[in-house]
């Protein structure tokens, strides 16, 4: 069942037209459809609540949500029902559809209401659809107790009320109390006025942080080159081979071409990397920041 455009009237008037299922009746589609799987029954036995769907549907057009939308979620909990209906427990079909139409409706308002989750907990979803309700109650009753209740002594009585944590209130108080906006919105009326995304803070690399890392890198590699010059021919082009290299040689492979060991060319590439920092440390302390 799918809608589209504007709530349509007519799916009201013809499921107002529906036949109504006397107990006998429903219990023998029932039956048909969970021992014989007879679509023909499920589509009477839909059919025949519709009406109670969209009556319950109707109720949630309060939160926002377009009434088509409510009445598809509105069917997907009543066909929920009749596919999960067991006859053999002797309570009408319509008194366990309630529950499964109801949920159905509530997840959709809930995922709907705002990008960030409202809750997910059974007690913050029945926070969400009772709050306001409670509220107004409480403060009925101060009132004809002669009370003005501040926020926070509000808060903590539709704590207890309603059986959920303070801070739970305190969050979904927030939630409620308006839906999500565009961060391409202006701050102002102006038509200059400045866009609330750019308000928000860059999480990218910021100017300052990009000059003084390309100084930093422009200055260890001099430094390196520097040190480098304070090698012989030989141990320069062990340090190159060894690790400057995109594929590094190994000791065996630079022993060969050298005519010398593998321990050999080890030693020499320790005595290389001594020099060269000790050549480091001598143009400069701050160099120690970049060798640990």
């Amino acid at each position: 069942m799918a809608f589209d455009g504007r709530y349509d009237q007519s799916l009201s008037r013809t499921a107002m037209k529906a036949e109504l299922l006397d107990a006998e009746t429903e219990l023998r589609l029932a039956y048909a459809w969970r021992d014989e799987r007879c679509e023909e029954s499920l589509h009477r036995l839909i059919t025949a609540y519709m009406r109670l769907a969209i009556s319950m549907a109707s109720k949630f057009k309060r939160y926002g949500a377009s009434m088509n939308d409510l009445i598809q979620e509105a069917s997907l909990g009543l066909m929920k029902a009749a596919d999960k209906f067991d006859p053999d427990r002797g309570v009408r079909f319509s008194t366990y559809a309630v529950w499964w139409i109801k949920a159905s409706i509530q997840d959709h308002v809930m995922r709907n209401w705002s990008m960030v989750r409202t809750g997910s907990t059974s007690s913050q979803k029945s926070l969400f659809f009772n709050m306001r309700r409670v509220q107004a109650r409480l403060e009925r009753e101060a009132l004809a107790r002669g009370e003005v209740l501040d926020r926070h002594e509000m808060r903590k009585m539709i704590s207890v009320e309603v059986g959920v944590p303070l801070h739970d209130v305190e969050m979904m108080e927030g939630r409620l109390s308006g839906s999500d906006f565009s961060l391409n919105a202006t701050q102002s009326t102006e038509d200059e006025g400045r866009e609330w995304i750019d308000a928000l803070e860059d999480d990218g690399e910021q100017a300052a942080e990009t000059v003084e890392h390309t100084h930093d890198t422009d200055t260890l590699r001099k430094w390196l080159l520097t040190a480098l010059t304070s090698l012989n021919d030989r141990e320069q082009f062990i340090v190159r081979e060894r690790k400057l290299r995109d594929d590094p040689r190994t000791l065996e492979s630079l022993g060969v071409e050298l005519g010398l060991s593998k321990e050999r060319v080890r030693q020499l590439e320790a005595a290389a990397f001594g020099k060269m920092r000790k050549s480091l440390e001598g143009q400069s302390k701050e160099v120690m920041h970049f060798l640990v």
